[in-house]
């Protein structure tokens, strides 16, 4: 199985795919660092005559050209170490970092068009590239030659090249280690600078507190729909009916290749009206040093969803309770009284009868 080793190494790759810090560093490998428990090393963008201080390659070049360069791998370890030297397609994660294809999986597009060129005693390796050996605190450069396609179509096409440290076939584990340097390459044409929302869901939570706003969450994509890469600022706005209660909430994503997307979530305040209606909108925005020679135009995409302002039904139903209780107590009260009443007069009534009786009878004498 295959598994990222946790070292120095995984830092070094991050920032030299990302172009955020020197792909080469003259760095002393850390006390935990020993010949016996790992290797350090570290890749970076060279001449000729060694590394040169980029960070990353970056070339627009015309369909059927070509370009020449040279990676400089270097061993910071206390012993020789063997590197699988290839290139790959560029893809974005999940979590929005630059990365390449998984090892074993065939790029298809400018991960093709690289070749590594001949390095003395190197080996070739299984699926493209090359296998070296590379002694302690040396460093050893790599020719490369990036053909593009008479066909290729214009925009960019991220691209990498590796080394990762080779292992034996004999180990129980393989471990998967590498560290790249990324390639800008452009195919010169017509620039298209497009990112669209879609697949658009929603859920709206109520508030427990009827006189609170619940919350509504809005889940979507952002696609590049676009030739180039780009970012992309958000922002997702929600209303009730007649505009009741509108609210909005911002987002970023900070690069989207082009023909890929990205998830993103969105969460808004919306009074519960029954209805509400809404939005999600896109705005490309460029990314690093990038030069997009394009209209940004934003792009938008509706959306509608159910607001039932349950707790506030709960609390009428119990308003509603409460008040037919207290107008049935009032009207039992009432009868109470209307039947002691009729009774008081009833009583009332009969007593002038007694009365009359009582003067009819005769005295008696004795």
């Amino acid at each position: 199985m295959l598994r990222t080793r946790p070292m120095i190494v995984a830092s070094l790759a991050l920032a030299a795919l990302l172009g955020g810090a020197p792909a080469a560093i003259a760095l002393d490998a850390p006390a935990s660092a020993t010949a016996e428990t790992s290797t350090t090393w570290a890749v970076a963008p060279a001449s000729a005559e060694g590394p040169d201080g980029r960070v990353s390659f970056r070339h627009t070049i015309d369909p059927g050209g070509s370009v020449d360069e040279f990676i400089a791998v270097t061993n910071f370890s206390a012993a020789a170490a063997p590197f699988a030297i290839y290139a790959s397609d560029g893809v974005v994660t999940e979590a929005g970092n630059f990365d390449l294809l998984p090892s074993g999986e065939t790029p298809v597009d400018s991960g093709t068009w690289v070749r590594i060129g001949e390095v003395e005693g190197a080996t070739p390796r299984d699926g493209g590239g090359i296998v070296i050996d590379v002694p302690a605190g040396a460093t050893t450069l790599v020719p490369l030659r990036v053909d593009v396609p008479d066909e290729a179509t214009p925009g960019d096409h991220p691209a990498g090249v590796v080394a990762e440290l080779a292992r034996g076939d004999d180990e129980s584990v393989q471990v998967a280690s590498r560290v790249g340097v990324r390639l800008h390459l452009r195919v010169a044409g017509d620039v298209v600078a497009s990112v669209v929302p879609g697949s658009i869901t929603t859920s709206y939570s109520p508030s427990w507190n009827p006189f609170a706003p619940g919350t509504l969450t809005v889940d979507y994509v952002i696609s590049n729909e676009g030739n180039v890469r780009l970012g992309a600022t958000t922002t997702t706005q929600a209303a009730g009916l007649f505009g009741i209660g509108g609210a909005s909430a911002a987002g970023e994503q900070r690069e989207i290749l082009p023909r890929q997307q990205t998830a993103a979530s969105a969460t808004v305040a919306v009074w519960p009206v029954f209805f509400a209606w809404g939005e999600v909108a896109a705005v490309p925005t460029t990314v690093g040093e990038d030069a997009v020679q394009a209209s940004l135009v934003a792009a938008t995409t509706p959306f509608t969803v159910w607001t039932i302002p349950w707790s506030q039904l709960a609390l009428l139903a119990v308003a509603a309770v409460i008040i037919v209780l207290i107008v049935r107590a009032r009207a039992r009260a009432e009868a109470r009284v209307q039947a002691r009443i009729a009774a008081a007069v009833s009583t009332a009534a009969a007593q002038p009868n007694d009365v009359a009786s009582a003067r009819a009878v005769p005295e008696r004498t004795v």
